[in-house]
């Protein structure tokens, strides 16, 4: 790998094109590397989230989230190689179940804010969700996507419910959306 990246600059994108994993060189504006952008900037949203003080354990998870991120945009980058598994989506889903039983259940909308690193989670959940569209957008012309998509789908919660834990041990209240007046 070393040597792989020792050259950065190569114009071989100045026509508007990029090499897949697989060597094949596709558009710029290709939807495979549309998904490919979404997880990357997703995976950047979640580096700037753990620049921020987190608990040791939120850190870890992060981190772990971080690589399965680069594991999904492998899978994208070289069609029919797996990287994820549902072991992927069943670690998630009990990080979840084990956050959200430590929050007190939702009775109305919330608003993202609270801290700031609560703040950036929600900024790295709508992210997410880009990057689902995209991978879903992607999954309509290729069948490689399902496993990324449906883990992008569960990150989505576990970063809305991360954000709400985060405020929730800064002593912040979650920001509660108000329902107009009626006449206001």
């Amino acid at each position: 790998m070393a040597h792989r990246l020792s050259r950065i600059v190569t114009r071989t994108g100045d026509d508007g094109s990029t090499g897949l994993a697989s060597g094949a060189r596709v558009g710029k504006d290709d939807a495979r590397i549309a998904a490919l952008g979404d997880i990357d900037e997703l995976n950047s949203a979640i580096g700037l989230l753990c620049s921020e003080p987190l608990p040791a354990r939120i850190q870890n998870l992060l981190s772990r989230v971080q690589h399965d991120l680069f594991d999904a945009g492998g899978e994208l980058s070289l069609p029919g190689h797996e990287l994820l598994t549902d072991m992927h989506l069943t670690r998630l889903e009990s990080h979840i179940e084990e956050l959200n039983s430590a929050l007190p259940p939702l009775k109305d909308f919330i608003l993202p804010g609270g801290t700031r690193p609560a703040a950036l989670a929600h900024v790295a959940r709508t992210v997410c969700r880009r990057a689902e569209r995209s991978v879903v957008h992607l999954g309509r012309q290729s069948a490689d996507t399902r496993l990324a998509q449906r883990y992008l789908n569960r990150l989505s919660d576990l970063l809305f419910v991360l954000a709400r834990c985060l405020n929730r041990e800064a002593g912040q209240a979650d920001v509660l959306w108000q329902a107009p007046k009626p006449g206001h």
